[in-house]
């Protein structure tokens, strides 16, 4: 575990995907990772139930959701609860136009590792820690993630 994965130990996540195999994947990865991962959803309202009662530290939103639900809406509900969102999700045009609703996208495909090293990064710049390196592949919407920063 590095120095950056100890600070963030307790780290709560929300995991909201349509794919069950790589929402199962993803949680795996992040607990491995020594993050705690709320049930998994895939629906909007579920969700918004989830962050509502446990409060995550950030919520890992696909933009196409069960039942033509729709992961920027939901993104929108996450941010008036002060919940930043990581748009995971191939639909990197529409990801690009939620950046006011969320901090960052990771564009499909990605692995587990990536995710969590995409993970790490955001809770450490949440926190003001701007010193580690952006992975690659992540792309972070600036304007949204300085709404969520403590310094």
């Amino acid at each position: 575990m590095n120095a950056l994965q100890a600070a963030d130990r307790g780290k709560t996540l929300m995991i909201v995907e349509d794919e069950v195999l790589v929402a199962i994947a993803l949680r795996d990865e992040l607990e491995a990772a020594s993050y705690h991962v709320l049930d998994l959803t895939d629906r909007h309202e579920q969700a918004v139930a989830v962050a509502r009662e446990s409060t995550p530290d950030l919520a890992l939103v696909n933009i196409q959701l069960r039942g033509r639900d729709d992961g920027i809406e939901l993104a929108k509900h996450l941010k008036a609860l002060s919940i930043p969102v990581l748009l995971i999700s191939g639909q990197v045009s529409r990801a690009r136009s939620a950046q006011t609703v969320a901090i960052g996208s990771m564009p499909k495909p990605y692995s587990a590792v990536e995710m969590v090293e995409a993970v790490t990064y955001l809770l450490a710049r949440i926190d003001g820690d701007k010193s580690p390196p952006r992975p690659s592949g992540l792309e972070v919407f600036e304007a949204a993630l300085g709404d969520h920063a403590l310094s």
